[in-house]
Parts: structure tokens; C-alpha cells; sequence
């Protein structure tokens, strides 16, 4: 079983109230392959919501209490994207999920790019907050960009 993030899986859950289906991952998940999560929205977030960019760092630095989220309005919104990504990784380790193809360049999800935090469209390397929460637990995380450099489902 594969965990993806909802918004590539064809839900409407992005910032913008959009979504970004990859055909494969929509594929899996009607064929039950694949479990769709959003932190974002488990974390309490509406659809759709400001955007948000991580500033002072990436998701690692969050966690390390040195970064934190913040929305276009200037409101901080680090313990929403915190909350979520707790709550997506326990449903999926209910589920006994170890990989994850996620969405690049969320402040929640990117797993290699995320954006500067200034809100300008620079991005920098870095991950996102449930990214970093995700390896720290073990899991193996992918985007929707490579993907398919996993060896099996």
C-alpha cells in the first residue's frame, strides 16, 4: 500500500481549492494501491486557505522549533501543518504504509523544493513539514516527479 498526497490523487484539497492529478497515482488509488492523505487538511486548514511558505528554514527546522509556517495574511500557521502531519502518519501506519509519492514544493509536502518564504516564488532545497516529520519516522518518500524510481508498490 502507497500513501499519496490527496491533491495527486484527483481531491480538490491545494491552497487554491485546485487539484493536480497524476494518472497513475488516480489509477491506484480507485484500484486501492493507494490511500490518499492531506495534511494540510487534517491539520485543520480550510479549502481553500491563504497560501503558506515556511520561513527560516525547512521543514526539519520547524520541528527544531528554528523555522515556522506562515500564511500570505501573516498568520502562524506551523502547529496546523505540525497537527497534520502527525494525524496523516498515524492513519498510515494503521495501514501499515512505509512509502509515500508527495506533493513537490508544499510547505507540507515538497521533498526536495520548497519555496523561500517570501512569498516572491523562489524556491530553495528543502522539505516540507510532514516531509521532514515522514523521514524522520522511516518512511520513504517520493514526489510526483520521481515517482517511478520506486522498485515495487
Amino acid at each position: 500500500m502507497l500513501g499519496i498526497s490527496a491533491c495527486l490523487g484527483g481531491v480538490f484539497c491545494r491552497y487554491d481549492g485546485g487539484t493536480q492529478p497524476v494518472e497513475q497515482l488516480v489509477t491506484w488509488v480507485k484500484e486501492g494501491k493507494a490511500v490518499m492523505i492531506c495534511p494540510e487538511v487534517l491539520g485543520g486548514l480550510p479549502t481553500p486557505r491563504p497560501p503558506a511558505e515556511i520561513q527560516g528554514g525547512d521543514g526539519f527546522d520547524v520541528w527544531a522549533g528554528r523555522a515556522r509556517v506562515v500564511n500570505t495574511e501573516g498568520v502562524d500557521v506551523t502547529k496546523a501543518y505540525q497537527k497534520g502531519a502527525i494525524k496523516a502518519f498515524e492513519a498510515m501506519q494503521e495501514q501499515g504504509i512505509t512509502k509515500v509519492v508527495l506533493k513537490e514544493r508544499s510547505p507540507s509536502c515538497g521533498s526536495h523544493l520548497v519555496y523561500d518564504g517570501t512569498f516572491s516564488g523562489i524556491k530553495e532545497a528543502g522539505v516540507g513539514v510532514a516531509t521532514a516529520y515522514f523521514l524522520k519516522q522511516g518512511l520513504k518518500v517520493y514526489s510526483e516527479e520521481n515517482w517511478q524510481e520506486m522498485e515495487d508498490l
